[in-house]
This record gives structure tokens, sequence and C-alpha cells, in this order.
């Protein structure tokens, strides 16, 4: 019978075998781990560092006798360098494309040819003889109809518009220029009338004003280049189709644009409440004529007013503050209306 002292556990793997070489624990191994370690490269010597790579770039312009780029790379290299970042996205440009809504103004815009790229009609929309006209002249000129859920009509063309069941896409409008505007009128043998914006902002004064020009014979509409509204989908609506017959021109400086008009004979007629004239009282209807609007709040600016011949006023009871700049540009375009009609009689 063995000792009990003497037996030798019977489980394999039990004896712990002796380390060789090495003392074991962390603390050796850290030792070994920094052992032959060298000093830290300067960063214009490691190739991956800004500083390296500003330096190679250096040595291959000096190599190249100084010509090219001092930063510029082979393909070879920029294969061996740091990876290629990944290629630039093509950033996509804002669409400035306008929608027309409303079926007058679709059909308008339509008659007028202008240069739609989609029709866009809500489904199950209730067929009059606008939508069907509409539809006939989208299909001859090979216009692609779309047929949309009315929610999706709604988002195309603005939830505070009211498209009843018919929009067209159409380019960013395209301004006349104001004297070729003028030009034009004069060799028909016409009697210039225009209305020229003098920092309106509301898109439906525009809309509003553009219709009352068609209405009243009127051959243009100026607006300036900046601190004014342009024909917009909003202006395209309000005046019910008028912005497709009716011209609007953009004037790089309008009081430049007014002393040119002036140069060339017209008479330049600004409306403001505190005017020297009243509007019954135009003696100078018969002639060529621009009607100048001012803004909604402040009115005239400085120095359209010093432009203009005169500055005539409409008579309103005293009830009232005043008149809306569209309807202000109506009325004057009335008068002037009626009385080169009565002269003609």
């Amino acid at each position: 019978m063995a000792k009990s002292g003497s037996a030798r556990p019977s489980r394999a793997g039990a004896v712990r075998k002796s380390s060789k070489g090495r003392a074991v624990g962390s603390g050796g191994q850290g030792r070994q781990a920094l052992e032959g370690k060298k000093p830290t490269p300067k960063a214009e010597d490691r190739p991956y560092h800004p500083a390296g790579k500003a330096k190679a770039a250096r040595d291959r312009f000096a190599a190249a006798g100084g010509k090219g780029r001092p930063g510029a790379r082979s393909s070879s290299e920029r294969g061996q360098d740091a990876p290629r970042s990944a290629p630039a996205r093509r950033v996509k440009k804002a669409d400035d494309s306008e929608m027309v809504t409303g079926r007058n103004s679709v059909v308008e815009a339509l008659r007028a040819q202008i240069p739609a790229t989609a029709l866009y009609v809500a489904f199950r929309v209730e067929v009059d003889e606008r939508v069907k006209e509409a539809l006939s002249l989208a299909n001859k000129r090979g216009i692609p109809v779309m047929e949309v859920m009315r929610p999706e009509l709604d988002r195309l063309s603005g939830h505070d518009s009211v498209h009843q069941g018919l929009a067209l896409k159409v380019p960013p409008y395209e301004y006349a220029h104001p004297e070729t505007l003028l030009d034009q009128v004069t060799r028909k043998g016409q009697t210039p009338l225009f209305v020229a914006l003098d920092g309106i902002t509301d898109p439906r004064n525009l809309g509003a004003i553009i219709r009352s020009t068609a209405a009243f014979g009127g051959h243009g509409v100026i607006v300036p280049q900046r601190r004014s509204v342009g024909v917009t989908a909003s202006a395209w609506k309000t005046s019910a189709g008028a912005a497709a017959r009716t011209p609007v021109a953009m004037a790089s400086n309008l009081t430049q644009t007014l002393k040119a008009f002036k140069a060339a004979g017209v008479f330049v007629v600004g409306l403001d409440g505190d005017g020297d004239v009243e509007l019954p009282g135009l003696d100078f209807a018969q002639g060529p004529i621009v009607i100048v609007v001012g803004n909604e709040g402040k009115g005239l600016s400085r120095l359209v007013t010093e432009t203009c011949d005169a500055i005539v006023s409409i008579p309103i009871s005293s009830g009232t503050e005043s008149l809306n700049a569209g309807i202000a540009a109506s009325v004057t375009l009335y008068e002037i209306a009626r009385q080169r009609t009565l002269k003609k009689g």
C-alpha cells in the first residue's frame, strides 16, 4: 500500500509545469516588450503624417525641376500613399421650375405655348371644358400628363394653393428687357402704356396688376431686379392666365430705366395719396405713359419720386386710409383707358 504523502495525482494536467526561460508574470513581459524600441521619428519622416506628405511633395517638385505644382502627385504615388478618398458627390442644382395651378391659369399658359414640362391631373378629377382643353393642348404638344392623387398634387402645388385638380410645371419665367419692350410697342405704332413696380413684394399684387394691365390695354409690367417680387406661381395664379399674354420686363435699376423712358418721350406718373394731381384731372392720358406703383407700406422711394414727371393721387373717402397697390393700379389704368377711348370716339 502506497504512502498517502507520496501519491501522485491521477488527473491529467494537475501538475503545474515549471517555467523555462523568462519569469512568469506581466512585469517580465512588459519589460521585454519595451526592449529594442527606437526614438519616435520626426513628423516629416513619417509618410502618412501631413508634414511628411508636404515634404514628399516638395521633394517631387524639386526633382521635376520646379515644374508643375508642389502638391501634385503621380497616379502611382497616390496608389502607394494613403487610401483615396471617396469621389465627391455631384450636388444637384435646385429646381427653379414653377407650378402654375388652377384651371384658367393652366389653360392660358398652354394656349400661350409656355414651354411646360409636365401636366399634373388629380385622380378622378371632375372634367369640364377647361380640363378637356388642357389635356388636348398637352397631348398636341407632347407634354407628359401625370395622373396623381390629390395629396400628391397638394404637395406639388403648395398646400396653400387652390389647384382645382390641375397643375402645370413650367420653367423659370423669362423676363423681357424694358427698353426692348418699349421699342416693340413704338414700332407697331401704338401708344405705350406700362406699369412699373417700385418695391412691390406681394406676388398677389403683381398678379392682379398683370391682369389689370392686360384688361385695360397695357403693354407690359416692369419689375426691378432687387427688393421686388417676381413672376412666381402665386402671381401666375392671381393673374388668371394674363401673365401668358402680358410681358413682364425686369429692370436692373428702376430709376435709370424710368429716365430712359423719359428720354424716349414717355410720361412717368407716380401714384401716391399726397399727389399734386388728382386722377380725374389727367390731361396727359393720350400720350405714352408709364404708371409707377410704390411699395405696399412705404410707397414710392425717394429716387423714384424725384424721377416722376407727376405724382397722382386717387380721390377716396376720408374714412379710408389708402388703396391696395393692385387696386390703385387698376383704377388708374381704367381711367387712362377710358380717356383714350373717349378721344377715339
